[in-house]
């Protein structure tokens, strides 16, 4: 199988730049003495998993129970449910649990940890949970200075259930500022974090994991003391919008979707594809960055990058190609049944609309594997 061989649009994954990309945070963290618990919401793959996790067993991150469930038929026996959990969902967590998986959940208010242990009580199993954490006002999470609700949640879970760390997340770290600006989100990641463990154990509870997490901050940590594992996700990938944030180069991007001419406006200097926003996305996340990449940067079909040639619009099977406004760059010389790739904005959004990975190393137009994905929730 080879490049030129498969149906597009299509979802392209270079082995060689996923494999450094995960090198090189893995022994970014290894010099930090910290453990890496991967975030498999990018990944949505048991081939990737494989890949970036340490062990066939875990440790993982997931953000769906889908995703829990995927990679526990595939062996992973230890996951983080990193997203709040609801009343609802936790018949679904304590079925994994009875399977042998060491499935944790996630919350931050009262009305949550009491029925985690309402579950637990009713199932003869302690359910554990982390306690979320507000690093930076960025989304949900309990302040680490608002020690009265930290005590009431860890007090009703330690009634009933199991409380087994605390964890956060640098959203701000999104933002970019340059090395120094995410070196100090870094800092107040791990300081809300750890202020917060110690809290809950100076007043006699548990607190035996203490998980930061975000790519960005994965990068640019200059001390982790206290911290046991970070959690991060897209930097197997990376993407348009790590780039703009400082975070990679775009010779580091390691997914695209591949995408054939199908079209030409001469006029209007467009060249058309059949890569509209159903294999894209519609994620336009690089739009409020320094540098607007449209919906992705275009490639040729090895991977080599065209100056200044971005998808500038798209409909739904429709993809456009142009110059960059204001740019002195050529359209290439592409005919009817070319094939290009694009770089995304956001790999988590994009990949989310195909259902494999093409698997190719550099510049070959080889085809070595195809690794399914899964959606869903």
């Amino acid at each position: 199988m080879t490049l030129e061989s498969l149906e597009t649009p299509c979802l392209v994954l270079d082995a060689e730049r996923m494999e450094r990309n995960i090198s090189r945070l893995r022994t970014r963290l290894d010099g930090l003495g910290v453990s890496l618990r991967p975030h498999l919401k990018t990944a949505k793959s048991v081939e990737v998993a494989r890949r970036v996790m340490t062990t066939p067993q875990g440790s993982a991150t997931v953000s769906t129970l889908k995703e829990a469930e995927q990679f526990a038929a595939a062996g992973v026996r230890d996951m983080i449910y990193a997203v709040g959990i609801t009343p609802s969902k936790l018949p679904r967590v304590l079925e994994l649990r009875a399977r042998g998986i060491d499935l944790v959940v996630v919350l931050d208010n009262v009305d949550q940890a009491r029925a985690v242990v309402e579950a637990s009580v009713n199932s003869g199993t302690r359910i554990p949970a982390m306690i979320e954490i507000d690093c930076d006002g960025h989304r949900s999470g309990v302040a680490p200075t608002n020690q009265i609700l930290l005590l009431e949640i860890g007090q009703t879970l330690a009634a009933g259930a199991e409380l087994r760390g605390v964890l956060t997340h640098a959203g701000d770290s999104y933002k970019g500022g340059g090395p120094e600006a995410q070196e100090r989100f870094a800092e107040a990641e791990r300081a809300a974090v750890v202020e917060a463990a110690q809290f809950l154990r100076a007043s006699g509870l548990p607190c035996p994991v203490v998980s930061v997490g975000s790519t960005p901050t994965a990068h640019h940590a200059l001390d982790l003391s206290g911290v046991t594992e970070v959690r991060a996700g897209v930097f197997v990938f990376f993407d348009l919008f790590m780039t703009g944030v400082g975070i990679c180069q775009v010779d580091d991007i390691a997914m695209s979707v591949m995408a054939t001419v199908i079209g030409h406006q001469h006029e209007k200097g467009w060249i058309i594809t059949d890569g509209g926003w159903m294999s894209l996305s519609r994620d336009r996340g690089t739009a409020k960055q320094a540098v607007d990449q449209g919906y992705g940067l275009v490639c040729d079909i090895e991977g080599k990058l065209y100056r200044d040639i971005i998808v500038a619009d798209a409909n739904q099977e429709h993809g456009i190609i142009a110059v960059r406004p204001g740019s002195d760059a050529l359209l290439p010389d592409l005919a009817v049944g070319d094939r290009v790739r694009i770089l995304p904005n956001h790999a988590c959004a994009t990949g989310a609309q195909h259902d494999a990975y093409h698997v190719v190393r550099g510049t070959s137009h080889a085809v070595d594997a195809r690794w399914s994905r899964f959606g869903g929730w």
